[in-house]
């Protein structure tokens, strides 16, 4: 009779935690990083978990950070239980004894800044693990507790949460198995934007020696206008927008005034522009001090440059929006018009898309437009940023499309999550792929998953990196291919574009508050 595998234990800094064995994996879920950021630390920096005597069972998620509601399609889950310890890590190891320490690979999720849990069937790190590496996934706040602007609140609390992980994984992923000196940062959307961030911030320095940004917005505030949005969520509480006044607020109490803002955002187009227009209220602040300036501009300077970045993008990233809300196929002339009029680059960037496409019908167009806006175009950049400041970049673009809703959702935003972890069931895998994934998922997911684990072992994803005017990238199709940068008539239209901190649109009196 074969003996139950013994439960693992590993010594952290703060005290020894018991996982469980899972199909030959140990996994260790809810180790607190940090302290609960409530009461005396609401709206404080991350302060270092306190130890604890004995043994902690480490087998449940940690509780999620309070998550928007008015997102519509993507909300966040609503914990039910009365926790506060956010704050958390889990961590997936083929091997916690392992003399040969093995990549380590930490994940950041998306979630429109907005929402975020690394709890789920997507984010389960164990298929990931599998081909060689120790995974963590974590906790970090979102929305106004996460990037929220307020005066006397440290900004950037959401990145200086990421750090404090990365800090935790320096300090503990050897007992688990990990190499602390071969870390590597992935994400996906507002992750990979987070991450883009952490490449340009001094705080982050030496944490990892590796990053993969998938699908980069390029949203990045100005300080006026992260503290117009921050004045305008206080105003809906009937406070001044202080960390004296906010921090009593009890978080779900903030979390439903950013939710008001969010609900009349496109009323504030004229002093917000285009994030009211996109539905972005919060995204990381060019403070100048946690973050020094936009990622595009920073890092085109040389910051990171001994980082290894690999960025891309998916090919069809807007029509998950343009198919969920029920518009494709709906879109009409004026729409296109309007959208093009707003978000195409430069005084002739919605002729140049017209131009670039003349046979394209408005929802296409304005689907290409978007796609670029939010993603395709700062991930590209990002890439050339780095290259300009001396380090190594590698490009992708998936172009798989995914199979549900008789294909219009093409290569759409998320889909590349699933592929990369190897989790084709449940979650937004399903949505796109439906009960059955075909084969051909599992032939792409399996090329990404091993692209992106031997980029994390050794920094060679096994294709060349990005150089200026030639732009090698690789196509992740049902065969995988390397060609010039696909999307050139995009390239070219923002090629003048800068990724720079977004400003207020009006010089008008700021938001009253009582």
């Amino acid at each position: 009779m074969t003996e139950p595998a013994r439960a693992p234990e590993v010594r952290t800094t703060a005290g020894s935690v018991r996982g469980r064995m899972a199909d030959g994996m140990a996994v260790f879920r809810g180790i607190p990083f940090a302290q609960p950021p409530v009461g005396p630390l609401h709206l404080a920096p991350p302060a270092p978990a306190l130890p604890w005597e004995g043994v902690r069972e480490a087998v449940a998620f940690g509780p999620t950070p309070p998550q928007s509601l008015g997102l519509g399609f993507g909300n966040g889950p609503e914990d039910a239980g009365d926790s506060d310890e956010w704050l958390t890590v889990n961590v997936w190891s083929p091997d916690p004894a392992a003399t040969a320490r093995l990549p380590v690979m930490v994940w950041i999720y998306g979630g429109a800044y907005l929402v975020g849990s690394a709890e789920g069937p997507t984010y389960d790190g164990a298929a990931l693990a599998r081909r060689g590496a120790v995974v963590v996934t974590f906790n970090h706040r979102v929305g106004a507790e996460g990037y929220g602007h307020f005066e006397g609140a440290v900004p950037n609390r959401a990145l200086l949460d990421q750090v404090a992980a990365l800090e935790w994984v320096r300090d503990n992923i050897a007992g688990f198995g990990g190499d602390p000196h071969r870390v590597t940062v992935f994400g996906e959307s507002a992750g990979a934007g987070a991450i883009a961030a952490l490449l340009a911030m001094p705080r982050a320095a030496g944490l990892f020696c590796r990053a993969v940004a998938q699908s980069v917005p390029g949203s990045v505030f100005s300080p006026a206008l992260a503290a117009d949005v921050g004045a305008s969520v206080a105003a809906e509480l009937g406070l001044p927008a202080t960390l004296d006044a906010l921090a009593p607020v009890a978080p779900k109490a903030l979390r439903d005034a950013a939710d008001a803002v969010l609900g009349g955002i496109t009323g504030r187009s004229a002093r917000w522009g285009l994030i009211a227009h996109a539905h972005l209220p919060f995204s990381p602040v060019a403070d100048g001090e946690v973050l020094p300036g936009s990622p595009w501009e920073v890092l085109r300077d040389g910051r990171s440059r001994d980082v290894e970045l690999m960025v891309g993008h998916n090919r069809d990233e807007a029509q998950l929006f343009t198919v969920m809300s029920g518009r494709s196929g709906r879109i009409t002339r004026e729409e296109a018009d309007t959208t093009l009029s707003r978000f195409a680059p430069g005084a002739g960037g919605a002729a140049a898309y017209r131009a670039a496409h003349p046979d394209a019908d408005p929802t296409t167009l304005q689907n290409l437009v978007m796609s670029d806006w939010l993603f395709r175009m700062p991930s590209l950049h990002l890439a050339e940023a780095h290259a300009a400041g001396g380090g190594t970049a590698y490009l992708y673009e998936l172009a798989w499309p995914a199979p549900a809703f008789g294909g219009a959702l093409g290569a759409c935003h998320g889909l590349d999550v699933p592929l990369v972890f190897g989790n084709l069931l449940g979650g937004i895998a399903t949505l796109a792929l439906g009960e059955e994934p075909p084969a051909e998922a599992w032939a792409v997911s399996d090329a990404m998953g091993r692209a992106w684990t031997a980029f994390a072992a050794h920094g060679d994803p096994g294709w060349a990196p990005c150089r200026t005017g030639e732009r090698l990238t690789r196509v992740f199709a049902a065969e995988p291919y390397t060609v010039p940068y696909p999307q050139e008539a995009s390239r070219r239209i923002w090629a003048e574009h800068d990724f720079s901190a977004m400003e207020l649109c009006a010089e008008t009196d700021s938001v009253a508050t009582p």
